[in-house]
């Protein structure tokens, strides 16, 4: 009987005990929405082709597959992408006077790059300033299109901001195109 009541207590405890997983809030535009292993061997392909514009919109998280991220840090945004997701676009927004867009293509193992950035926005300042290569060389300035060898296989960087020799406006929307 003594038995008994001493175990009482451990099974409400062990009963009340809440889950380790926090709920994420549903306005973090940098989470990461991963697809079941089901969902994304059923033809990638079309899912790329169907949802090829990738941004930092809620309504978009779940075409943030596994190898996509997004991080800003002092003027600087930094997106990650698994190369072996290419051919994609990505949408972005420059707010601020002096920002840069580092797009790092991770696994990257194609002879060339193909790549474009677009823009609605009239008198717009943007460019391609560098690529570094997955050896760890840069090279640029490009304009607003880029087709580069690329030797060796690695991560390759591609780096967006406003051009240092033309005027312009440096905010607004732009979507990379990358093939």
């Amino acid at each position: 009987m003594k038995k008994s009541l001493l175990l009482i207590p451990l099974i409400i405890v062990a009963c009340k005990k809440e889950s380790a997983v926090a709920d994420v809030p549903d306005k973090d535009s940098t989470v990461v929405t991963e697809m079941p292993d089901s969902a994304v061997k059923t033809d990638s392909a079309a899912l790329i082709k169907r949802d090829s514009i990738i941004n930092n919109a809620p309504a978009t998280k779940e075409v943030l597959r596994k190898g996509v991220m997004r991080d800003e840090k002092e003027g600087q945004i930094i997106r990650t992408a698994d190369a072996n997701q290419l051919p994609f676009t990505i949408g972005e927004e420059f707010t601020k006077d002096d920002q840069d867009l580092v797009l790092k293509l991770t696994h990257y193992d194609r002879p060339n790059i193909k790549a474009k950035i677009s823009t609605k926005e009239k008198d717009f300042n943007i460019r391609f300033n560098q690529i570094r290569l997955p050896n760890g060389n840069y090279d640029g300035p490009f304009g607003r299109e880029i087709t580069y060898e690329t030797p060796g296989k690695g991560e390759l960087w591609l780096i967006i901001g406003k051009s240092n020799m033309a005027s312009g406006n440096t905010k607004g929307s732009f979507t990379v195109s990358i093939e």
